[in-house]
């Protein structure tokens, strides 16, 4: 029996990791653990452990990593310490870690440091932040990949990955966006106690490189939704530099009928209000992946999302209010073009599965090796 530590940090990446946990806890091959840390455990962001308790599974370790100076660089220490105490505890396989997290980058450093396998979920692609940093960093440091499409398979080609250590298994949250138990639209507006008949939902996220310039870009991006006319879903940003300065512009909201603030939403009822939303600003990668298989019109704000493989017909403006007011002006009447999307087919969790049962995948070289094109 195999032992395979999973590691989540925030609300996102569980989401793209919850069906691969629940495959593998689900067989008799693997005993699955589950370190939670990061934005889960922290109350201003909804706690979203609730989350994965509800999922019931068997092995759950939490570890608290927030620091009060909230600077990634001593978060990063923080975690490699609590995640080395664990993974000594447990003695895993293999850990799996997803994206461009500095949650996923301690996940990396202690596995590859420790000789253990480390497995890197979406490595490959571009996010045009420091987050692209990070997530390259973590591609280097693993010894499989699992890719969500042809573009992040031939980048990894390119930084001197072994081909056969890369699979394709697409995007894994595609596996829930189109589940049959997806919650109706009725039973999500009852339990979050949203009124509106229409809504468009609101997800923006701070830059990390233009920190200095928060302030300025979250004031136009409220004052240009403060004129607007629709209901707005607003949902907290991640706990990243800059976080504080969108939540406390956000308090301007609070007593206006067309917005409900929301630190964070259950996954699938998450996914339920994108299904049924006019559209989606800000600047989060749902805007990217999700929202496209839906075919909402998404209006992307500023430089978080540069150089996302784009399918989707998408609005992109600049940070200042009027750029922003003009796309809101022009949403209601805004076609989409039918694309196509390149991000797997919602079998994400089989083929990952079928992976992780192929013998082969356990006798890949601990010592990682460079190979030219």
């Amino acid at each position: 029996m195999k032992k395979i530590l999973f590691l989540t940090g925030t609300r996102a990446d569980f989401g793209k990791i919850k069906s691969l946990i629940q495959i593998l806890e689900s067989h008799q091959e693997f005993e699955v653990y589950v370190f939670v840390t990061g934005m889960h455990l922290q109350e201003e962001y909804g706690y979203t452990l609730i989350e994965i308790d509800r999922c019931g599974f068997k092995n759950v370790h939490t570890f608290e990593n927030h620091t009060h100076e909230t600077t990634m660089d001593l978060t990063l220490a923080k975690t490699i310490e609590g995640l080395s105490a664990y993974v000594k505890e447990v003695n895993p396989d293999m850990i799996v870690v997803h994206g461009d997290r500095v949650e996923t980058l301690a996940g990396a450093i202690v596995g590859s440091l420790n000789n253990i396998l480390v497995a890197h979920i979406e490595g490959g692609e571009l996010s045009g932040t420091v987050d692209e940093l990070i997530r390259h960093s973590v591609s280097k440091l693993s010894h499989i990949h699992f890719v969500s499409n042809g573009e992040a398979k031939k980048r990894l080609r390119q930084m001197g990955e072994i081909k056969t250590s890369i699979y394709r298994i697409g995007s894994p949250d595609i596996d829930i966006m189109f589940s049959n138990e997806l919650p109706s639209l009725e039973v999500v507006k009852k339990y979050y106690e949203i009124p509106f008949d229409s809504y468009a939902i609101v997800m923006f996220h701070p830059v990390t490189t233009e920190a200095t310039m928060m302030q300025k870009q979250v004031t136009d991006f409220v004052a240009a939704i403060l004129e607007d006319t629709h209901n707005y879903v607003v949902i907290y940003p991640n706990n990243d530099l800059g976080s504080q300065c969108i939540i406390e512009a956000y308090k301007s909201l609070t007593n206006n009928q067309r917005f409900r603030i929301f630190p964070s939403l259950r996954f699938e009822y998450f996914l339920t209000l994108l299904k049924n939303t006019q559209f989606m600003i800000g600047n989060s990668s749902a805007g990217i992946r999700e929202a496209p298989y839906y075919g909402i019109p998404i209006i992307n704000i500023g430089t978080r999302q540069q150089n996302r493989a784009i399918h989707a017909d998408i609005i992109n403006v600049d940070y200042d209010s009027k750029s922003i007011s003009a796309a809101l002006q022009n949403i209601d009447q805004h076609q989409i073009n039918k694309t196509t999307t390149d991000f797997g087919e919602g079998n994400s969790a089989e083929l990952f599965l079928e992976t992780m049962l192929n013998q082969d995948l356990w006798e890949i070289n601990h010592q990682k090796q460079f190979r030219e094109l």
